[in-house]
Parts: C-alpha cells; sequence; structure tokens
C-alpha cells in the first residue's frame, strides 16, 4: 500500500512506445472514488499547447486495480434530517 491516499488523483507521463500516430502521447493513471482508470492523451498538432491534451479515460480491469475501497460511502453516512423538529425556519 501506497504511503499517501491518491483517491481523486491523476498523472500522465509522456508515452515513450508509441509505435504509431495512433498511440497516445502521454499514458498514466486516475483514481476517482477508489475506482481506477487508464489515461490516455493526445495533443492535436505540433503547434498546440502540451499542457492542454485531448483526454479518454477507460476503467481498469478488477485484477488492475490496487487501490482498496472503504465499505463506507457517502449515501452510507446520510442521515435524514428530523422533519418533526420545532426549530423550523417557517
Amino acid at each position: 500500500m501506497s504511503e499517501y491516499d491518491n483517491t481523486n488523483r491523476g498523472s500522465i507521463w509522456k508515452n515513450n512506445d508509441r509505435a504509431t500516430d495512433r498511440h497516445p502521447h502521454m499514458t498514466g493513471t486516475l483514481n476517482v472514488e477508489g475506482k481506477s482508470y487508464w489515461v490516455s492523451a493526445w495533443t492535436k498538432d505540433k503547434d498546440a499547447n502540451p499542457k492542454a491534451p485531448l483526454l479518454t479515460f477507460s476503467i481498469k480491469a478488477k485484477e488492475e486495480q490496487t487501490h482498496v475501497v472503504s465499505a463506507e460511502t457517502p449515501s452510507d453516512t446520510f442521515t435524514k434530517p428530523d422533519t418533526d423538529a420545532d426549530e423550523s425556519p417557517w
């Protein structure tokens, strides 16, 4: 397990294995709420801003995902407000 929590973070690097024009210029990974994704990035042309590539995302296969997700989700922690409270603003 890594030392840092990488939930809701991602990164891309230059693709040194780019064999054809159809392969992405950059590749990497992304973690959104515990789900891992592959990231591929292309620059449109040589004059395009390298800081603004086109991105695509694809879900990693379950056996490739290494991040453990907590069983508690935001919907599990939601508590319904008490509607019988006397402190209603109206």
